[in-house]
This record gives C-alpha cells, sequence and structure tokens, in this order.
C-alpha cells in the first residue's frame, strides 16, 4: 500500500518563523502507526540548531518511522534574542532572601504552551495519535514541554513522552503549577507518561540544585515514568546524550506493524 502524503499543515504566524518539518523517511500507511517528535530549541537558538540532530537520526536510519517538528520561538524584547518566554536566574545556590527572588514569566509559558499545543494538534489532525507523539527540548526548550506537559488542558498526561535536555522544571519552587491545573480541571497527579532528563555534570547554566529541585517538583505530581542521566560536560548536547534519547525513543514510540 501506498503511503500516504508526508507533507503537514502547521500553524503559520505573523511574527514567528515557520516550524522546520522533517517527514519521515520510511513513512507507515496508517497514520495512527506513525510518530512525531516535536523539538523545542534553547534561549537564543532557533529551529535550524536543532536540524542537524533530526537528520543525524535519519541519516542513520533511527526511529525512522517518526516524523519531525522544530519550531521557532520569537525574539523576547527583554532578554533581546529568541526566547520561549523572559529568562530569570538559575543558581546554583538557594537566595538567602527568597522574597527578592525575581519571578518566572508564567505569562510567557502560557503564551508558548499554547503554541506547541498548536502544533500537537496539527499532528493529531494529521492522524497520529497523542500517545505516538513525544514533546521534548533542550533547556528552555525542555522547560516549556515540562511545563506543556503538566498543564495543557487538551494535553497533559496524553503524550507518549517528554524529552528534557538541559533543562528544568518552570514554577517548581511554589504552587503556581498545582493551580494551573486546577484552573484547566486536570488531577493532581501527572498520569504515566515517559520522561527522559539528561543533563551534563559541568553544567552552570543549570546547576545541579536546579535540576534537583525539577526532580522533586516532578515527584510532586507522582511522576514516576522518569529516566534520568548525567554526561561528562556541560551546557551542551552530547553524542552519548543523542544515543540514550535514540534508545529511549524507541522504547516509548515503537514501531508497529504496518
Amino acid at each position: 500500500m501506498a503511503g500516504r502524503s508526508r507533507r503537514m499543515t502547521l500553524p503559520s504566524l505573523a511574527g514567528r518563523i515557520d516550524p522546520i518539518f522533517k517527514p519521515a523517511t520510511k513513512p507507515t500507511s496508517d497514520p495512527a502507526h506513525s510518530a512525531a517528535f516535536i523539538f523545542l530549541h534553547g534561549l537564543g537558538d532557533d529551529a535550524e540548531g536543532l536540524e542537524n540532530i533530526a537528520d543525524q537520526f535519519q541519516k542513520n536510519d533511527k526511529v525512522s518511522w517518526m516524523s519531525w517538528v522544530i519550531p521557532n520561538a520569537v525574539e523576547d524584547r527583554d532578554a533581546m534574542t529568541t526566547a520561549w518566554y523572559s529568562p530569570s536566574p538559575l543558581t546554583a545556590f538557594a537566595p538567602t532572601r527568597p522574597e527578592l527572588e525575581e519571578e518566572e514569566d508564567e505569562k510567557g509559558l502560557v503564551k508558548s504552551a499554547a503554541y506547541v499545543e498548536s502544533l500537537i494538534d496539527a499532528c493529531v489532525k494529521k492522524g497520529i495519535p497523542p500517545n505516538r507523539i513525544v514533546l521534548g527540548g533542550f533547556s528552555q526548550g525542555c522547560a516549556l514541554s515540562l511545563f506543556t506537559d503538566l498543564t495543557s488542558k487538551k494535553y497533559s498526561g496524553r503524550l507518549a513522552g517528554i524529552v528534557g535536555l538541559c533543562g528544568y522544571l518552570p514554577l517548581a519552587g511554589g504552587a503556581r503549577l498545582q493551580h494551573l491545573r486546577a484552573v484547566a480541571d486536570l488531577p493532581p497527579t501527572h498520569g504515566d507518561v515517559a520522561i527522559f532528563l539528561a543533563r551534563g555534570k559541568g553544567d552552570s547554566l543549570i546547576p545541579k540544585r536546579i535540576w534537583n529541585m525539577t526532580l522533586k517538583g516532578l515527584e510532586a505530581f507522582d511522576a514516576t515514568s522518569i529516566e534520568e542521566h548525567e554526561y561528562e560536560g556541560g551546557h551542551t548536547i552530547s553524542g552519548p546524550m543523542l544515543r540514550d534519547m535514540c534508545n529511549w525513543l524507541e522504547k516509548v514510540i515503537p514501531k508497529l506493524e504496518d
């Protein structure tokens, strides 16, 4: 049976560069047997910065039934660069006066999460079930992926998995995430969604304290299906990290008989 069209209609918005779409190299005839990975870049980067990772996977015939959707953040006036939300300091040591700590950009997170939802919508419209869609990213992209998974009224607890590379869970220190879930009529617990988390041991941008806060924050939502790794290196995506991510992807969105 001939495969269906490899094109996907993705949202196109004024002021935002369109996503890069890389169709599966071995598309399935049944879209429900395919898969998609929505991969979000970090602060100051763009989709082209992650495209080479998709190219590496496809060149080496890895997860060949999976399409890649790599979107672009918009220019942030405060950060004066591309950002999914306005960044705030992530310190290695707890502040002595927490009341003076800079607030995180919840409004920006919510706005970007809505855009990510529209990308998931496009995949679902193409016939890919939510449980065959992985959402993930690097640094800010990781943070937005975890935030979307926990707060999305439409897709929280329904995706195949979440990938977090060199990132963190935003709003992990207070009750805002629980509040946003309650507003969205979501249950207090996360559900059985697989999560792959990875960081460099020498990552000074995402310190160990922030990593531990992320793990503790996810535990508060009974997120139990977490695979976590630490690697030599800093705030960068390494070869061993990608190999482990590939193995994890093959587990959470395995090839299905067509």
